[in-house]
């Protein structure tokens, strides 16, 4: 039986600004698996592993079909590690996570807190997921990284949910490897800066580079359990740069969770 489980959700309705992260899932695996990289991660771990079992993709007609979908793969057993789609996904994927895992850390990495109460009327919103998942108690400590537009009302939230903010303008990654609990980690693509990471809805300059986020994964000491990839958007990417650094950061995802 598979240990991880990998999901590809094709979901963008609640993009608030751009479409295009539902068409993200399939050319994530595209350039994985064009022969431009191999299967290793850089700690030596090889994803090419019986472990491993790549479920595809899916086609989404209900918000809430996200929850129904995941609870299925974790019902083998498996962890998982999901291809977005935009960031509203993690809630519902939390959210079935909490069944299997109610005592849950997250690692948030992303421009944006995303803690809105609601955005533009929508409570499950890509800038809300947070805030679902805090105001459920589906996670008792949540740790943001590479936050850089933080507001006076997601400020408030964070406060009100005891959100741990590392903002980029302060910055001590070495500080962040260690979790007591199982670990959850949901890594927005616009936590890179664009020069890196140019295929993004959102570019908000002054982010993390590879490099800050590739080490952060792979020193943390927790047992990652579960993982998101989210918010490529293709239609804004070039010359693939950003296709390649998610599949880059699934590697080095996957190696941890083995």
């Amino acid at each position: 039986m598979s240990n991880i489980i990998i999901q590809g959700i094709k979901y963008d309705e609640k993009s608030s600004y751009q479409k295009g992260p539902a068409q993200a899932p399939e050319l994530i695996r595209k350039a994985l698996h064009s022969g431009s990289m191999n299967y290793f991660g850089e700690v030596g771990t090889t994803i090419e592993s019986g472990q491993i079992l790549d479920k595809g993709d899916f086609e989404i007609a209900s918000y809430f079909d996200i929850e129904e979908i995941t609870k299925t793969h974790l019902n083998a057993e498996s962890k998982i590690l999901t291809l977005g789609g935009d960031h509203s996904i993690t809630f519902p994927i939390v959210k079935a996570l909490h069944a299997k895992y109610p005592v849950l850390d997250i690692l948030h990495i992303d421009a944006h807190a995303d803690l809105y109460d609601n955005y533009e009327g929508d409570p499950y919103s890509h800038a809300c997921p947070f805030a679902r998942i805090m105001e459920n108690g589906f996670a008792v400590r949540l740790v943001q990284v590479g936050i850089r537009t933080l507001n006076t009302h997601q400020a408030e939230q964070a406060k009100k949910f005891g959100v741990e903010i590392h903002p980029m303008n302060n910055l001590n990654l070495s500080s962040l490897t260690k979790f007591k609990n199982p670990l959850y980690i949901s890594l927005d693509m616009d936590g890179f800066d664009p020069a890196f990471a140019p295929g993004v809805s959102h570019h908000e300059p002054g982010g993390l580079t590879s490099r800050q986020v590739i080490d952060l994964i792979q020193n943390i000491d927790a047992e990652v359990v579960g993982a998101d990839i989210v918010e490529y958007n293709p239609t804004r990417d070039f010359q693939d740069m950003t296709a390649f650094l998610a599949a880059k950061m699934m590697k080095e995802i996957l190696a941890k969770m083995l």
